[in-house]
């Protein structure tokens, strides 16, 4: 019998922050797949597709812009995912690599901001839905059944939202693919196509709402890849995130380029457009479709912003383990302040929130680049897995390199940046073209590759903590953290 009290083979999960041990690796990268598909499969995602022709694109142009962004935001998003099998870690705890172990809570507060303005925005879509199926009229009842339908599932944890993960890519194929065949049935979507003229910079803008999408993923990715067997091939964690997530954004984002284009109330009334193409007979169904869609999604939100808000909160209090209580109360707090947010928000609130949101995504693109590099190129998978929960170790408490690389890669993005509430002057020469990102990830990288050659102080194997042995790799360090692992100065 297993008696450790950290196991997460029970019901309720039970691992955090801390590594997760080989003998209780299970899954195979398939489960990536149902995974992310399932979570893309979502009314947010086909708002964000109709959005390409709010902002003026021609629906074929949108179809390619969407495609490609996804493509480009795919791979980057992947190659996190793929960390997740190599170092049984959460992804934010692995940045602290690069960022140091105080360092990685700079890009962490934002991460913790956007994903709490994402869950508040589907909660209120959820919420519409929700009680349109009970027929209730008061926003707040459909919302708080959302909140709890979302805590639940996040705090039993890992299993249980990979089960949400194949119920919804099931669930989601069937009723999108319905909702598809009323929309050609109802509306004439051919003659949606060639209304506009090609525009380079509503392709580029196009391009950069998918890959956005696709990158606001990134920072806990590999917490829903870290439980797959050491030994599972890197290459197969990277396809089966990446064809996932990819085909799952670009058949919705598909979705919701065509009833924008057709169906011009579709911006103004997401939910119940759907339900009015479903029919009287079956909108009941396309609001549980749209409720198991974001559920799935939303729980990724809170079980992330739990896991973030853990990483920050244990830079500074050195824990590295919760008692089972405290995960729920971290849980419930953040789902709890999502729903408040939902309630209290207004429509122009909410609109003017998401922008800020979008905006916030300018911050995922260079500690994107720097973890990329540094793991990829640098590091090349040798961690100090003790030095990541220990300030004065290998990897210190900041890396002041890392750290000027992502705000330089932050700052480049102003002149190029098109959003809401903010555009850039070079954006405006462009035609409102937003490049900020291509440009930030190029910046980022080609700094932070020389600087960090020359000072990171990389392990010769992976080091693992002395009470979680790895049999994954039997040459590598098992060692606790010692005055041999820790970061010389300067």
């Amino acid at each position: 019998m297993n008696t450790d009290p950290n196991t997460s083979q029970g019901v309720l999960e039970t691992r955090t922050i801390d590594m997760v041990p080989e003998r209780e690796r299970h899954g195979t990268p398939g489960s990536q797949f149902t995974l992310w598909f399932g979570a893309n499969m979502q009314i947010t995602a086909v708002v964000d597709g109709a959005l390409a022709i709010v902002f003026g694109a021609e629906a074929l142009t949108a179809i390619i812009g969407l495609l490609i962004g996804n493509l480009l935001g795919g791979i980057v998003m992947a190659l996190h995912s793929a960390q997740g099998p190599r170092l049984g870690l959460p992804q934010m705890i692995s940045s602290r690599v690069q960022f140091g172990v105080k360092g990685a809570s700079v890009p962490l507060l934002m991460v913790v901001l956007m994903y709490l303005g994402f869950a508040a925005t589907g909660t209120v879509l959820s919420g519409q839905a929700i009680n349109r199926m009970l027929g209730a009229s008061a926003p707040e009842v459909g919302m708080v059944i959302f909140g709890a339908m979302t805590a639940i599932v996040a705090v039993v944890g890992y299993r249980l939202i990979h089960v949400m993960g194949r119920v919804s890519t099931v669930i989601g194929m069937l009723g999108f693919l319905y909702l598809a065949v009323q929309l050609f049935s109802q509306y004439d979507v051919a003659g949606a196509f060639g209304q506009k003229p090609f525009s380079v910079s509503s392709l580029l803008l196009t391009i950069a709402l998918s890959a956005g999408w696709q990158m606001t993923y990134a920072p806990y990715v590999a917490d829903y890849s870290r439980y797959l067997p050491s030994r599972t091939s890197t290459a197969a964690t990277f396809w089966s995130t990446f064809l996932g997530t990819v085909s799952g954004a670009q058949i919705a984002m598909t979705l919701g380029v065509l009833v924008a284009a057709v169906g011009g109330n579709f911006i103004k009334n997401q939910v119940g457009f759907m339900g009015d193409l479903a029919g009287p007979n079956l909108a009941v169904v396309i609001y549980l479709v749209i409720v198991t869609g974001k559920l799935t999604v939303n729980c990724l939100n809170a079980y992330g912003g739990f896991m973030t808000i853990l990483t920050t909160v244990s830079a500074f209090n050195q824990k590295t383990k919760i008692s089972p209580m405290a995960r729920v109360l971290y849980i419930v707090g953040f789902v709890a302040l999502s729903v408040l947010f939902a309630w209290l928000a207004s429509a122009d609130f909410l609109n003017n929130f998401k922008n800020f949101v979008l905006l916030l995504l300018a911050v995922f693109v260079p500690w994107s680049a720097v973890n990329l590099v540094d793991y990829y190129l640098i590091s090349k998978e040798k961690v100090d897995i003790p030095a990541l929960y220990d300030c004065n170790g290998r990897y210190g408490a900041y890396n002041w390199v890392a750290l000027g690389c992502y705000c330089l890669g932050v700052v480049v993005q102003i002149p190029f940046l098109n959003q809401a509430i903010y555009q850039g002057p070079i954006a405006i020469m462009l035609g409102g073209a937003d490049v900020s990102w291509i440009v930030s990830l190029a910046v980022t990288c080609l700094a932070y590759y020389p600087l960090a050659k020359k000072t990171m102080k990389v392990p010769a194997t992976m080091i693992f903590p002395a009470d979680h042995p790895s049999h994954e790799a039997p040459h590598a360090a098992r060692i606790a953290p010692t005055a041999s692992a820790r970061r010389q100065p300067g």
